[in-house]
């Protein structure tokens, strides 16, 4: 009898399947967490001419504890516009996220205000690596595990689920008015960024309104080896999508085309082939942009590129871009270069994949800041060519209404004491810290961020030149508690 019930239970753990995606027969470009109808409907909300966006690194809890910092620095951070009191937390539009920088995305869209009394014991302050590693070390899961629609990231999704999400889904942030939460995996076919998007799931043909907050998160931060793919099923090429407002500028062509934007529209057609591609496998999305930031840059010059993009978007009202990057990045610190001996198998395998994506984040912090730059030329440009026909500056300068771009790098490399520097970048990339690190995390991000020359000078633009208004601090509203 022992062993008939025994038999029963493993059979019924081996049929337990991963969530399955659902499937949609028609796109409703009205429907679901969409990136621009959500920045629309959030700057509208502001009557606001700036988009705020922030990007958080990959880095486990470091990079969870670091993001959560700056979080905390915009919230005490106070602007007075129209005699209201409101905080730079509350002007921020959009949150990208990658790996443990997607945790405090997310959470924040979830929970609004109330982040800040329950994200630290709910998450930073917990042995989730711990944890993780003891449940996939149970033989209770092991009949699941065994199962190939249930891998580890699932029964990390579980507990991401236990702890911190309480089972809410993309359609459950719809309601509330915190900044539009965006994190990414990596394709592991193609190494296209996987985004969690109702745009990224039209093109297969899916509905991601029902897709759990912790499977995103897990997904985002399923690094290959250590934790299994995250599968989803693709149905593209069958629900009427449609390339997106940009594409038919850029393929024509003009003086400066966009090679970032051509290279996304081959990864979307490469997403739409459901006959070749029925199941995506999807892992962590640092392997292929570590800081977040490439959606934001390959969308900036798909803006500045189409005419197309630009109506469909509406933003003939926006006077500013603010772009803060917020990079965790980990170098600990080697002796290999004072040894005639070479690393080890296991040491170069990990540096041989960290190097790339370390140089791949700064680069890509590079461009951000040459896009700002190029901007910044082409109004001075079109002011000239203005002034060379007969108006006066000011008349040229009416003409052409500036954008300002304001791109902001929070890093340890702006950290002055090398000991301290050091310090940071050696604490590991895991899902546990001590107590101890996390606050000095946190109090880290803070004091860069309120140092940083490009935030002072954003802060006193703004003091002088305020946006049309700014929604009060604490103004979001609050999402149900998950259990504990």
């Amino acid at each position: 009898m022992l062993l008939l019930s025994l038999a029963a239970t493993l059979l019924a753990a081996c049929n337990s399947l991963a969530p399955v995606n659902e499937r949609i027969a028609q796109v409703d470009p009205d429907h679901g967490y969409r990136i621009g109808n959500l920045l629309k409907r959030n700057m509208g909300l502001a009557n606001d001419d700036s988009l705020v966006i922030l990007t958080f690194s990959g880095g486990g809890t470091r990079a969870a504890a670091f993001s959560y910092g700056v979080l905390e620095e915009l919230r005490r951070t106070n602007i007075e516009v129209h005699g209201q009191q409101g905080n730079m937390l509350s002007a921020v539009d959009l949150i990208t996220g990658v790996s443990g920088g997607s945790f405090t995305a997310l959470a924040y869209a979830l929970y609004g205000d109330r982040l800040f009394t329950e994200y630290e014991p709910r998450f930073l302050k917990r042995n989730v690596q711990g944890v993780l590693t003891s449940r996939a070390l149970s033989p209770l899961n092991w009949p699941k595990l065994a199962s190939p629609d249930f891998g580890r990231s699932e029964l990390a999704a579980d507990y991401y689920d236990e702890i911190l999400f309480g089972g809410a889904t993309f359609n459950d942030l719809l309601p509330l008015h915190t900044p539009a939460a965006i994190v990414t995996g990596t394709d592991l076919s193609t190494g296209a960024r996987f985004q969690f998007s109702q745009e990224q799931f039209d093109l297969l043909c899916s509905d991601m309104g029902k897709v759990r907050l912790a499977r995103a998160a897990a997904t985002s931060s399923a690094v290959p080896v250590v934790l299994s793919p995250v599968t989803y099923r693709n149905y593209g090429g069958h629900c009427g999508a449609q390339a997106p407002a940009w594409v038919e500028d850029i393929e024509v062509g003009g003086e400066r085309p966009a090679g970032r934007a051509l290279l996304r529209y081959r990864d979307i057609q490469a997403f739409q082939d459901s006959k070749r591609r029925p199941y995506l496998h999807v892992v962590d999305g640092g392997v292929s942009d570590n800081l977040g930031l490439r959606g934001v840059i390959e969308a900036l010059e798909e803006l500045e590129a189409s005419p197309s993009f630009q109506e469909e978007m509406d933003f003939k009202d926006l006077r500013r871009i603010v772009v803060v990057v917020v990079n965790s990045r980990s170098a600990p610190e080697t002796n290999w270069d004072r040894s005639p001996r070479a690393p080890g198998i296991i040491a170069q395998a990990l540096q041989s994949s960290s190097v790339p994506i370390d140089h791949f984040s700064y680069e890509s912090v590079e461009l951000l800041k040459d896009i700002a730059r190029r901007w910044a030329d082409a109004r001075k440009y079109q002011i000239a060519e203005k002034r060379l026909a007969g108006m006066s500056q000011a008349e040229a300068e009416a003409q052409v209404p500036e954008l300002r771009f304001d791109a902001i790098d929070v890093s340890f490399d702006a950290i002055k004491d090398p000991e301290e520097r050091q310090y940071f970048q050696d604490l590991p990339t895991s899902f546990v810290l001590s107590g101890d690190d996390v606050d000095k995390l946190r109090a880290v991000a803070g004091r860069l961020l309120r140092e940083s020359p490009a935030y002072q000078g954003l802060l006193d633009s703004l003091r002088h030149n305020p946006p049309k208004e700014l929604p009060p601090a604490g103004a979001a509203p609050v999402a149900p508690a998950p259990a504990p």
